[in-house]
């Protein structure tokens, strides 16, 4: 079964990315790292919430119908949660397995520190910080809390303000709203190349030292 990663970019987007990686660091010394990843954390607690939310309401309702001709009085708490536990389960389950269900019980502070979190662990874990002149970037995609994070090492981060970074991740988020995430992160990767251009001129012995394109 693929994963939200893979689904996100067909073939032939794949294919343009990493020619449009190849082509901005024809222009730079940088390394240019894009990477897309399906989820940078399981959440789970978003399919708690969201089970209760849907399981709750129902389960309210329905117990006073069910309970009053059982003549069980207080006792009642006893339907109330058997009719929880049977609305809240399989929602849990649907809300666990279904992406786009989980994005709306995703708290928007936990999912920025998630993000982040991620895609310094990529930074680390794919060895960005090692190229010869500490210009390894990284371009870091997570699908299902629909975020882009840019992140670039020290010698890039030295002549160039992190703030710059945001036009890049602007201009792919609004991509991914429009359906041409693949048009946008080629675009996106050229206008690093452009920019990390004035700073790292490519030279004549510039190896390429890191991957064109990461999907998991």
């Amino acid at each position: 079964m693929e994963t939200l990663a893979q689904r996100f970019l067909t073939e032939a987007e794949r294919r343009r990315i990493s020619e449009a990686t190849r082509q901005a660091e024809a222009l730079t010394s940088g390394e240019i790292v894009p990477m897309v990843v399906s989820a940078s954390h399981d959440y789970p607690v978003a399919a708690i919430v969201g089970a209760t939310i849907f399981a709750l309401p129902p389960a309210l309702a329905l117990t006073p119908f069910i309970a009053a001709p059982l003549w069980l009085g207080h006792q009642d708490t006893w339907i109330f949660l058997a009719l929880f536990s049977l609305f809240a389960l399989p929602a849990h389950a649907l809300i666990k397995r279904t992406p786009a269900l989980k994005r709306w019980f995703l708290s928007a502070v936990q999912v920025d520190e998630e993000v982040r979190e991620a895609a310094v662990t990529a930074f680390f874990d794919e060895k960005l910080y090692r190229t010869r002149q500490e210009n390894g970037i990284l371009i870091f995609i997570s699908v299902l809390e629909h975020r882009v994070w840019v992140l670039a090492d020290s010698g890039i981060n030295s002549r160039i303000k992190p703030e710059q970074w945001q036009e890049i991740v602007d201009h792919i988020t609004s991509g991914i709203k429009e359906k041409r995430q693949g048009e946008a992160i080629s675009e996106a990767i050229a206008r690093v190349g452009e920019i990390l251009r004035d700073h790292f001129p490519i030279t004549a012995d510039d190896p390429n030292e890191l991957h064109d394109l990461i999907i998991r």
